[in-house]
């Protein structure tokens, strides 16, 4: 099935319509969600008999790749349901049915976030600062902050975890499942006034005493990094649909700059276009082999987590880079972009003025730099000793 049969560009074009208002109004995208629910995308990763697409991870990056060539912040929000479902549908392929529950859910029309990130826990997935407290019945109550809950004003269904200091023996167990948007304990605060990605609500999630029932906790993992299976999923989608959100950015960026330097004429040059100025010439072409050695990449890792491709250690570090090198590649055409496209895309209201606000968001998302190159050199070189 090709991407514009899901995504046609009669729904991109009204999806990048709305685009500026959002950002402008600081306002979640409910329409572009109801848009999206309405056309199939949030059940790609869902099968056929739960009334999904049942697509793979290489399929559904080439999708965000091109929603995030029309509306990056709605992208962005949406990839926090699509991992949860993504993270479903690896584990199921893979003989794991503990989320199989998800797909059901999501097939129904549920929408999942992804409420994990805490500030000053740069440990992400293997510690956590929030309180998980288990209660007799086998449920257990969360309570602590999350930020950058992306998602945070349309989703009915947040996975989250915690630790439980007391289990393994006093050593510690974090513990992970998925809370009900209709169940106490939980409060969205007002705290989403940034610099770009702004349609995304990533707002903070306060839990005091959330309960999430048995039948709910889906994982009970040691504190620390471990083998997983869960792990692995959430890396390579969280990190492989990322980086399509920001490939597809500077797709839209490069076409942009490509259109103003046809349109832009030089006085200097008799009113000649500055598509025939060699410096702009060539920062074009250093644009376009920046996104020519991003896209192979991006399809490559993606195949290789549907086919199953045993990485052994360096999975991880195939993960992260790929999502360094896109962030940090999508930050460099952007800024070429908006170098070959001249003063007007300095003011507010210019869609490549947009774009460069949004493609920063990219330096915020784990694995952050300094922690990519950490797992890199860790796969090659072995850890760093105590």
């Amino acid at each position: 099935m090709a991407p514009e049969d899901i995504l046609p560009e009669e729904l991109l074009e009204r999806l990048r319509s709305r685009a500026a208002g959002y950002d402008q109004e600081n306002r979640f995208f409910h329409e572009d969600l109801q848009d999206l629910a309405d056309a199939g995308y949030l059940k790609v990763f869902v099968p056929e008999a739960d009334g999904g697409r049942g697509l793979g991870l290489e399929a559904v990056a080439e999708l965000q790749r091109r929603l995030a060539t029309a509306a990056p912040a709605t992208a962005l929000a949406v990839n926090m349901h699509l991992v949860w479902t993504g993270v479903a549908h690896a584990m199921s392929a893979r003989g794991d049915d503990s989320l199989d529950f998800v797909l059901k859910e999501a097939g129904r029309g549920e929408i999942f976030a992804f409420g994990i990130s805490e500030a000053g826990n740069d440990s992400m997935l293997f510690d956590s600062a929030t309180v998980a407290r288990p209660l007799p019945d086998g449920s257990y109550s969360f309570t602590g902050r999350k930020i950058f809950t992306s998602l945070s004003r349309g989703w009915t269904r947040l996975g989250t975890f915690g630790k439980d200091a007391d289990a393994r023996n006093g050593e510690g167990e974090l513990v992970f499942g998925f809370l009900r948007r209709d169940e106490p304990g939980h409060e969205t605060l007002d705290d989403w006034n940034t610099l770009g990605m702004r349609a995304s609500a990533s707002n903070t999630t306060l839990l005091t005493d959330a309960v999430i029932p048995a039948e709910r906790i889906f994982r009970k993992l040691p504190v620390g990094p471990n083998k997983d299976l869960l792990i692995f999923a959430i890396f390579a989608c969280f990190e492989t649909l990322l980086a399509a959100v920001y490939t597809g950015l500077a797709e839209r960026a490069f076409a942009l700059a490509v259109d103003n330097v046809k349109r832009r004429v030089s006085a200097k040059y008799g009113g000649r276009s500055f598509a025939l100025d060699p410096d702009i010439r060539w920062k074009i072409a250093d644009a376009a082999m920046a996104m020519d050695g991003m896209l192979p990449q991006l399809s490559a890792i993606a195949r290789d987590v549907d086919r199953m491709v045993d990485h052994g250690p360096q999975w991880f570090a195939k993960l992260v880079g790929l999502k360094s090198r896109a962030t940090e590649n999508a930050r460099y055409v952007v800024d070429l972009a908006i170098r070959v496209s001249g003063g007007s895309s300095y003011f507010r209201g210019s869609e490549l003025e947009r774009l460069y606000r949004d493609v920063l968001a990219g330096i915020f998302h784990p694995s952050n730099d300094e922690s990519a190159h950490n797992t890199v050199a860790s796969a090659w070189l072995g850890p760093l000793e105590a």
